[in-house]
């Protein structure tokens, strides 16, 4: 260093310290702000959704019981009947479908069958009097592949 030098007695440039990680500038806030209320309403839709599905779950594990006990006899087909009007009653509340039987209980039916696929009438109508009939005319098989048909096709 040279005295005589005002030049030399100057410091090199320094750079000022960096500010750290924390606290982030208010860009990371609103985007943790985004992604937390995003984050939040996909957990509330999730939970509707699952909620609003609950009957379904419910009707196929009961329908899984029926299917287990299957049987040509008025209860099991009681039962069955009863199965699809409460599953009907959640996803068609304004029809009434605790209400119908016979022909009205088969048109409902009918008329609510998933798309593609419309069930033959007689077989509806078999399975629909053979919880009042003495003797069964209905298959099981036929009642449990048409319930899950109809239950897997509602769209509530």
């Amino acid at each position: 260093m040279n005295p005589q030098d005002p030049l030399s007695q100057l410091r090199d440039i320094h750079l000022p310290a960096t500010g750290g990680f924390w606290p982030p500038a208010p860009g990371w806030w609103v985007l943790a702000l985004l992604i937390l209320a995003v984050l939040t309403l996909t957990v509330v839709a999730l939970l509707r959704r699952r909620r609003r599905s609950r009957w379904r779950r419910q009707a196929i594990l009961a329908l899984i019981d029926l299917e287990q006990k299957a049987e040509p006899t008025p209860v099991w087909f009681a039962r069955l009947n009863t199965l699809l009007k409460q599953a009907a009653r959640e996803c068609h509340p304004e029809s009434r479908p605790q209400a119908l039987s016979g022909g009205a209980w088969v048109d409902f039916l009918i008329a609510t069958a998933p798309e593609g696929q419309t069930p033959e009438r007689h077989q509806l109508e078999a399975m629909a009097h053979a919880a009042w009939m003495p003797t069964v005319q209905a298959d099981p098989a036929e009642a449990i592949r048409f319930a899950r048909h109809w239950l897997g096709g509602q769209k509530c």
